[in-house]
C-alpha cells in the first residue's frame, strides 16, 4: 500500500534531503509544497487542499528559522512557526492525517550542563525559540497522533548552512574568528530525513516529544576546525567567546539533546557527528 506523505517548506535543506532519499522509499508518494503553494498562515487554504489532496502523513518542514532577524521580525516568526503549526494540525486532526513536525533545540536555554531530554523545562532565550516553543504546543492543544522531533545545528549539502558557510568563507580569509563557548551537536540534515522517514514506515503510534540529532558533543570553533580538517583546506580559526561576537538574538550556550527515547522508542539509530560531516563534505564534490 503507497502513503501518500505531504512535505511543506519543500525549498528549504530538510526537505531537500527528503527528496535525495525518495528512491529508497518505493512506497511512499510524496506531495511537496513551499509557501507559495500552500500558505500555512491561511487555514482555508490549508483545508481546501487538505479535501483535495488524499495525504496520509504530513511532515512540517516549513519554518522561519532566520534566528537574528527574528528578534525584530517577530510577527512573521510567529506566523510560520506558531499559526502554521496550528493551522496544519487542525487540518491534519480533520482528516485524519499523522503529523511529524519538526522543532529546535533553541527551546531550551542552555543553562544544563548535561543533555535534554524531553520532560526537561522549556525556556526560549530569543524570538525562534519562543515561536517554535509556541508551534509545539498549538500542535499539542490540537491533536493526538504527532511526532515533534526536536533537532539541532543542521546542515546539508543543500540551502544555507553553517558547514556550506565556512567553505566559502575560506576561499576569501586567511583566518577566521569563531564562537566557542556554544557547545551543541551538528547534525547532518540527511541523517534527519531519514529517521523522519523511518517513523513513517514503521507506522508507529508512540506519539510525543522526540529529541534527534548526530552523536557527540561540540563548539561552533571545533565543528568550524572539522570542517576544514576534512576538507583539506588551510586556514586559520581563533576561539573567542560569545561576547566578542554580538548577535541580536542570545543562544543557548549549551544545547546536547538527549536522543534516548527516539532510540528505545522508534529504534531510530543516531550516528557519530564528525562521521557525517565527512560524509556530508564528500557528498559536495
Amino acid at each position: 500500500m503507497t502513503l501518500n506523505v505531504l512535505i511543506t517548506g519543500s525549498n528549504g535543506q530538510l526537505a531537500t534531503c527528503i527528496k535525495d532519499l525518495e528512491k529508497q522509499h518505493p512506497n511512499l508518494s510524496f506531495i511537496y509544497t513551499n509557501s507559495s503553494q500552500l500558505d500555512l498562515t491561511n487555514q482555508e487554504a490549508i483545508n481546501s487542499f487538505f479535501e483535495t489532496n488524499k495525504i496520509d502523513w504530513c511532515i512540517n518542514c516549513a519554518a522561519y528559522t532566520a534566528v537574528d532577524k527574528a528578534e525584530t521580525d517577530t510577527e512573521n516568526a510567529f506566523k510560520v512557526n506558531e499559526q502554521g503549526p496550528k493551522h496544519l494540525a487542525l487540518a491534519c486532526d480533520k482528516h485524519n492525517v499523522k503529523l511529524i513536525h519538526v522543532s529546535t533545540d533553541f527551546v531550551f536555554d542552555g543553562s544544563k550542563s548535561s543533555p535534554y531530554n524531553e520532560e526537561d523545562q522549556t525556556k526560549p532565550l530569543g524570538v525562534y525559540g519562543a515561536s517554535k516553543l509556541q508551534g509545539e504546543l498549538a500542535i499539542k492543544d490540537v491533536m493526538n497522533a504527532f511526532f515533534i522531533v526536536r533537532t539541532s545545528w543542521l546542515y546539508s549539502e543543500h540551502g544555507n548552512n553553517f558547514m556550506k558557510t565556512m567553505l566559502r568563507l575560506a576561499k576569501t580569509n586567511k583566518e577566521l574568528n569563531i564562537v566557542a563557548d556554544q557547545v551543541g551537536t551538528p547534525t547532518y540534515a540527511k541523517d534527519l530525513a531519514g529517521a523522519l522517514l523511518s517513523i513513517i514506515t514503521s507506522n508507529s503510534n508512540k506519539y510525543g516529544v522526540y529529541h534527534y540529532s548526530n552523536e557527540g558533543v561540540t563548539s561552533w570553533y571545533d565543528f568550524a576546525k572539522a570542517i576544514f580538517d576534512i576538507s583539506e583546506i588551510e586556514i586559520k580559526v581563533n576561539p573567542i567567546p560569545s561576547n566578542e561576537f554580538p548577535t541580536p538574538a542570545k543562544r543557548p550556550s549549551y544545547s546536547v539533546l538527549d536522543k534516548q527515547k527516539i532510540k528505545e522508542n522508534l529504534n531510530i539509530e543516531t550516528l557519530y557527528w564528525r562521521e557525517r560531516l565527512k560524509k556530508a563534505i564528500e557528498s559536495l564534490y
